[in-house]
């Protein structure tokens, strides 16, 4: 199950984990809806070797802003602390996971 992320826990998320994906959403967000299944199914499958989280922008705007969050659904991919990559908009299963395997 993902996790939630806020402006509280994300630096101690991220300064803990070594791969990490933030998927930021709002629940008004009918794409971020769509891909929610998606996400799910990815923090079950990668469960103890990704930590998979979601940031709902309606709750903190403090990380969406650090890191130019303009569009939602849009997911950060961190490894070891760093941005690695980013994806805007829905996207099936097949497109995100391998971004997920190249955290690891």
């Amino acid at each position: 199950m993902a996790i939630k992320i806020d402006d509280t826990n994300f630096a101690e998320i991220i300064g803990n984990n070594a791969a990490v994906v933030v998927d930021c959403w709002a629940s008004w967000c009918a794409p971020c809806r769509m891909v929610a299944p998606v996400i799910e199914e990815l923090s079950n499958d990668y469960e103890g070797r990704v930590v998979i989280g979601k940031y709902d922008i309606d709750e903190g705007t403090d990380m969406a802003a650090e890191y130019g969050v303009r569009s939602i659904p849009t997911l950060l991919f961190f490894k070891n602390g760093q941005l690695v990559d980013r994806h805007v908009g829905y996207a099936p299963r097949e497109e995100l996971e391998p971004k997920v395997k190249a955290l690891l």
